[in-house]
């Protein structure tokens, strides 16, 4: 079966197209600059080569009504018709507890997914635009939803709940929730299959390292711990985003300040982690090229960022009661190879051996331990498009 599998944003759509049985990817790009007057539609050709298209495209719409013209167009396209695509799966990032797993989309599904836009005010409304893109244009094709939090519902209560009075949890359902679910679920699963290893019988820490990261507690193949929590704002040190913080710096910086709720939203979100300690960039690679250069700010802010992944591994150990597999990936965890070198050689106390000619690879599955390693550390690139597709075929199999 073909599958579209989508990815809106309030300003881009990622796609790509994807038969769920021989996994191939048919087509895949995306589109950026929705709104503005450049946007435009990036997509990689069948020969691996890349094409923009420059086209005005107000609305989500009419982005995934581009995309799908690009997939039939008689000379990039590849499919003949709109019929060829079995269904169309999106990506939902908030899910609060109505949703454990992956669901067919209905009105009613809908209407819950609308109620979450006070949790997820930039990402679950763009969700639900693209998913009325699909019904406007494709109304008869069945399309289902595939939650970041899903993944995250087998944590048990004393790990996701928060210390504030439980009025709190009851009437707006303030607690964690965790996010990148469907990463974690796959690279989690993957690592077992390429280590050969039972899924259901290990104890596993997935890190899922980018501009936006979390590190993940897996017990017999369910999430019982996870670093992002009600937003994906909390936990690990960020791109921008600040992670884990005294809640009373927030509010000494907003009487300081005089922020309100957008203005402390801002500061969290767009203001802080590696940019803003280093201000300079969010990006990894410009913080390389700086420390190259001996910039202090950027030093420090490589030691947090890792020094913050090396305590929530050491935290979820003790959590699991010990660790049979470590997983690296995202952005970062693919391709960062130092950072590799740096968190698992201070991982030695827990029997962790380090191959540093194994770790050379950037993008790859590999294990980066050495065969006398008490724990197994492996680089596993994540699909989160391809476990969008699987749910969705099995899903869309059973109607």
């Amino acid at each position: 079966m073909k599958i579209l599998v989508l990815n809106c944003g309030s300003s881009s759509v990622k796609y790509k197209l994807i038969d769920s049985e021989s996994k191939e990817v048919l087509a895949e790009g995306g589109v950026e600059k929705i709104g503005l007057p450049d946007s435009f539609l990036k997509f990689k050709r069948k020969d691996g080569s890349k094409e923009v298209i420059t086209t005005e495209m107000p609305t989500a719409k009419e982005a995934v009504k581009n995309v799908l013209h690009l997939l039939t167009d008689p000379k990039e396209g590849v499919i003949k018709s709109f019929d060829e695509i079995g269904a169309v799966g999106h990506r939902v990032v908030h899910g609060m507890e109505w949703f454990n797993k992956s669901v067919l989309i209905t009105p009613e599904v809908i209407e819950k997914v609308k109620e979450c836009y006070p949790v997820a005010p930039l990402h679950n409304p763009a969700n639900v635009t693209g998913i009325e893109a699909v019904t406007s244009i494709l109304p008869d094709v069945p399309q289902v939803a595939v939650f970041d939090t899903a993944f995250h519902q087998t944590m048990p209560a004393k790990a996701y709940m928060y210390a504030l009075p439980y009025a709190a949890y009851e009437k707006y359902g303030v607690r964690r929730y965790g996010f990148h679910g469907t990463s974690h679920r796959y690279v989690s699963a993957r690592a077992c299959e390429f280590l050969g290893l039972p899924y259901d019988k290990q104890r596993i820490i997935t890190c899922h390292i980018g501009n936006g990261a979390s590190i993940t507690a897996i017990a017999d193949g369910k999430s019982v711990d996870t670093s992002m929590g009600l937003t994906p704002t909390e936990g690990l040190m960020m791109g921008t985003r600040v992670g884990d913080v005294d809640p009373g710096a927030i509010v000494y910086m907003m009487e300081r300040e005089g922020l309100d709720a957008a203005g402390v939203s801002n500061l969290i979100n767009k203001r802080s982690g590696v940019a803003g300690i280093s201000e300079i960039s969010s990006d990894m690679r410009d913080i390389d090229a700086a420390i190259s250069q001996g910039d202090r700010k950027a030093i420090l802010a490589l030691d947090m960022y890792e020094y913050r992944i090396l305590k929530y591994i050491g935290a979820y150990a003790a959590v699991l009661g010990g660790v049979d597999v470590i997983v690296f990936t995202g952005g970062v965890g693919e391709n960062q190879t130092n950072s590799r070198e740096r968190i698992c050689k201070q991982l030695a106390f827990m029997g962790v051996t380090f191959d540093a000619k194994a770790n050379e690879k950037r993008g790859e599955e590999v294990e980066i331990s050495g065969k006398d390693s008490s724990v197994h550390v492996v680089v596993i690139p994540t699909d989160e498009e391809l476990m969008i597709a699987q749910d969705t075929a099995e899903i869309v199999s059973k109607l």
